[in-house]
């Protein structure tokens, strides 16, 4: 791919002395975070504990694989927020993004950056800013990672295995939590400014943090603030997407030939930008520019798709309308005032977080327009073949190059007050610390389509006729009504709406919602309880938490639209819960972890989640871990109270497009999904290597009662294909027999299951020690996660999709890195990529003498998915600053060599909407916006 000049002014006005400072390693596991080099003098009790287990002992490898990361590691990698950062780890895979997430545009989810542990679902991993619940940022309850103070998380912790018996529902595939530095004390501040080497999705972010001592040490202050804008990339695409690459189904359906067509030069075949007539004698008829009257040259057509003939022309209306990149606006305050009183310390947290994005979904298009013989913008051609031929009308297909793409505009604040108290005591001779809070938040969103059309105003405006008693063009409507309103608007050809028509067919349906979430808890534990092989340590506590939601929607909005149809949803329900974990020494050598919990859900009723666990450490080269839990994802207010998200779309029907309503519901009788998981795993030090460790741990999860909904793309296949009744009932049909409505319910599916590996590597030496006398520090780190089975039966279906490049599941995600430390100079290089993988599974590859093509087992011409490799770099210095304090000035480049991702073609979807709009690619794990640059300067005083 070409590209402009590496750098251009903009790039280099920072770029002086770029170099770095060694820090501490990327990732540092559980079973190494708490151990030092030298034994320090401990408090009665140890105090340190990470997010695997609520119990706190020096040197205990926890049974669930825990990974941190701290402060300097994600500056390494300079993100634009850390939930970017995070998204490069192998096990985190499937994360919503502002930019990926641009099609949620019904249930308002559209923005939302939400974590995916394992590719289990964002709903599954439980996020946590300090241990605690964040309030929601949409009724699918996923929390937007952009509302936590970025510049004060000092570590995160990523859970990778099954955590509800510890932190509750939600935690099925893992917990993600963000630790916060509570303690700090100066001022340092941020500056930093980044773009793409083609000039695009400029970007620049400002942070201010301060923390005091306050009271001679008793009281500590701590305010932070952030700002960050990036500008989107609309209307546009990259080289890579330009060449027309589709899955078809294959237009020779000749005996032998394969099902689905894979290869380039396809586009679309039933629409174009300005109108096609779509059937009938005068097929292929469609209006150009300034309503110019042209012939479309068709090639090999199967359903909406063509290869060969106008396919650039035709689909050039839709390519590049949904958004390679979504504007942000993003605003952080922060504030902590702490306060030691004997033994006891209270606190006052408050948080105010603000988002503004902007995305396109797709351009609106419109299948089965009727335009009339008198149709008063009809060209004099037309109207005599029609004429000729008998025709009083012909139907028309756009991809309505002249309205603007339909996407969001969602503003959403998140205010968090947290007031709490920790402290310590003595109980019967027995050392105990507690913690209690209390947290309200609450999410207001102000959700906005951009403009998208009124399907009735539509109708009204396309009718246009001429006034026989004025000779202007008006509505036809308007002639039987002297009240009308209409403008009349011209859809045959582009470049030929008026604004007024525009303005009058459009609008932007909004709403408002407000999530408020209550949580009041309570922590105790010690570590005091002697044992026959050591101390026996024990957590207990219990917690309140209410969920609820309610908004409002103008009625105007919420039906008629092509999209944005909001409804109001209402509900709540609370939880009370109570656990207990404890952590006994068996011998000096194993050691047992376990812990229950029992949960009352006023919607569901009481359940009960547990935690077993060993770590063996037959010598201190190795330790040995197993653990078994039961696990719970209870539903939230979307897939309880949703009163029905109304979404304009099309499905596949017999090879055909076919426009409809999906309209998806809540459903108050779905139960808490349960989960089964086992991880076996080992920790490897040895002392012969110094610096050196690797751990590798087997996880398998199954998930019964899966909450979730048969898409409608799969409730028309398995009604057409399978012939399932309960599906063909959930398809509406008028009393001409065209299809309205996809009814779709949320309801506890089959089975889910997963099974991977993970393997995370570390080696850190002085250079010295390999080359005598060279200087400086090295450190080499792979982590990578082997993805063996990700299988959801839903009853008609049960595919594995890991292995599949087209799910967030390849058979390898992988992360290698080394990092080189010389004085107040650090250089970081690393490659991220996945390995090469297959569309699907149950796809059977040929190109002739293919078997019987039957569902879910089609045939197809190729199956392949290639990897790839990105390379990324940092480099920085550190320099002193005004004798009191540092400046690092530094350099990141992200996709070093400008890396094209690989071509993925889904044929999956065959009539939606949407799919002509869409890269061909998988954006969860491929790199789309091509080189990127980050340049700025830290300063700590």
């Amino acid at each position: 791919m070409s590209s402009p000049a590496l750098f251009t002014p903009r790039r280099l006005y920072l770029t002086t002395a770029i170099a770095a400072v060694f820090s501490q390693p990327l990732l540092h596991h559980s079973a190494f975070a708490q151990q030092t080099n030298e034994p320090a003098a401990q408090p009665e009790m140890e105090s340190i504990q990470v997010t695997g287990s609520r119990v706190a002992r020096d040197g205990y490898d926890t049974p669930t694989p825990v990974s941190s990361m701290t402060e300097a590691d994600i500056n390494a990698y300079a993100p634009d927020s850390v939930a970017d950062f995070v998204n490069t780890m192998p096990s985190v895979s499937g994360s919503s993004t502002a930019s990926t997430s641009s099609g949620s545009l019904s249930n308002g989810a559209s923005g939302i950056a939400a974590l995916n542990l394992r590719a289990l679902g964002t709903g599954r991993t439980l996020v946590l800013f300090d241990g605690q619940r964040s309030v929601v940022s949409a009724s699918t309850g996923e929390v937007d990672t952009n509302t936590f103070p970025q510049s004060l998380i000092k570590r995160v912790d990523i859970v990778t295995g099954g955590a509800s018996s510890v932190y509750g529902s939600d935690a099925i595939s893992g917990v993600v939590n963000f630790i916060l530095d509570k303690q700090y004390t100066g001022f340092k501040s941020q500056v930093e400014y980044g773009e793409t080497s083609q000039g695009d999705r400029e970007n620049n972010k400002i942070v201010l943090t301060y923390g005091t001592e306050l009271g001679g040490g008793d009281g500590h202050l701590l305010l932070s603030g952030e700002t960050f804008n990036a500008n989107g990339i609309h209307y546009t695409t990259r080289d890579w997407a330009t060449q027309g690459d589709v899955a078809m189904i294959n237009p020779d359906t000749s005996a032998g030939a394969p099902f689905y067509l894979v290869d380039d030069g396809i586009g679309i075949a039933n629409y174009t930008p300005g109108g096609l007539i779509a059937s009938g004698p005068l097929q292929g008829t469609y209006f150009g520019v300034d309503g110019t009257v042209n012939q479309l040259a068709y090639g090999d057509v199967s359903g909406q798709w063509m290869q060969g003939g106008d396919w650039q022309y035709s689909t050039s209306g839709m390519a590049g309308t949904n958004s390679l990149a979504a504007d942000v606006k993003r605003q952080n305050l922060f504030g902590r005032l702490s306060w030691m009183l004997d033994d006891t310390e209270v606190f006052l947290q408050a948080s105010y977080a603000e988002y503004e994005g902007l995305s396109y979904y797709i351009n609106p298009t419109s299948i089965g327009v009727t335009i009339y013989d008198d149709n008063a913008y009809l060209p004099e051609s037309v109207a005599s073949q029609m004429n000729e031929l008998g025709l009083d009308s012909v139907t028309l297909n756009t991809s309505n190059v002249d309205m603007p793409a339909s996407g969001s505009n969602n503003t959403r604040d998140t205010t968090r007050i947290v007031i709490g108290a920790n402290g310590e005591f003595v109980l019967s001779g027995k050392f105990f610390t507690w913690d209690t809070y209390y947290q309200y938040g609450k999410t207001h969103t102000d959700e906005h389509m951009t403009p998208t059309y009124n399907s009735e105003r539509l109708t009204l405006a396309t009718d246009a006729v001429t006034d026989p008693a004025t000779g202007e063009i008006v509505c036809r409507s308007a002639l039987t009504d002297s009240a009308s309103t209409c403008v009349p608007l011209n859809r045959l050809g582009v470049g030929v709406a008026s604004a007024a028509a525009l303005d009058y067919v459009m609008g932007q349906p909004r709403r408002e919602q407000d999530f408020i979430q209550d949580v009041a808890a309570i922590n105790f534990s010690t570590g005091d309880f002697e044992g026959w092989a050591g101390p026996i340590s024990i957590a207990f506590g219990a917690e309140y938490r209410k969920e609820e939601m309610d908004g409002y929607v103008d009625p105007q909005y919420a039906s008629g639209w092509k999209y944005g149809n909001y409804k109001v949803t209402q509900g709540s329900y609370n939880v009370k819960e109570a656990y207990l974990e404890t952590l006994i020494p068996v011998t000096h050598t194993l050691d047992f972890n376990g812990a229950v919990r029992y949960t009352d859900y006023s919607t569901s009723g009481g359940v009960t989640t547990w935690k077993t666990g060993l770590t063996w450490t037959p010598i201190e080269d190795a330790t040995f871990r197993l653990s078994r839990s039961r696990d719970i994802r209870a539903p939230n207010l979307s897939e309880l109270y949703a009163a029905g998200t109304a979404r304009s779309n099309s499905v596949t029907i017999n090879g055909a497009s076919v426009p409809m309503i999906q309209n998806l519901q809540g459903n108050a009788g779905v139960s808490p999904e349960e989960a089964d998981s086992w991880g076996v795993g080992m920790v490897l030090r040895p002392a012969f290597l110094d610096g050196f460790s690797a751990s590798i741990d087997y996880y398998d999860v199954k998930i019964d009662g899966v909450i979730s909904y048969v898409t409608a793309d799969a409730t028309a296949e398995y009604c057409v294909e399978f012939a399932v009744q309960r599906y063909c009932d959930n398809m509406v049909y008028d009393a001409g027999g065209t299809l309205q409505t996809i009814n779709l319910l949320y309801e506890n599916l089959n089975q889910m299951t997963a099974r991977g590996v993970d393997y995370d590597l570390t080696y850190r030496f002085d250079v010295a020690d390999i080359l005598a006398g060279a200087p400086g520090a090295l450190q080499f780190r792979f982590l990578a996660t082997n993805y063996l089975e990700n299988i959801t039966d839903n009853g008609v279906t049960a595919i594995d999709e890991a292995g599949a490049n087209t799910s967030a599941t390849p058979d390898w995600k992988y992360r290698a890195s080394i990092d080189y430390t010389l004085n107040d100079m650090r250089f970081n290089l690393t490659a991220r990529g996945v390995s090469d993988g297959v569309l699907s599974n149950a796809y059977i590859e040929c190109t002739t003498d293919c078997p019987e093509s039957v569902a879910p087992n089609y045939t197809i011409n190729n199956n392949q998915v290639s990897g790839k490799v990105y390379l990324d770099g940092y480099a920085s210095t550190t320099l002193a600053f005004a004798n009191t304090g540092d400046v690092e000035l530094y350099l990141q480049i992200r996709n070093l060599l400008d890396t094209d991702p690989a071509v993925v073609t889904y044929p999956a979807y065959q009539g939606s909407e949407n799919r002509p709009g869409y890269l061909a690619t998988n954006r969860s794990l491929y790199d789309v916006l091509g080189r990127q640059f980050k340049i700025g300067f830290r300063v700590e005083i």
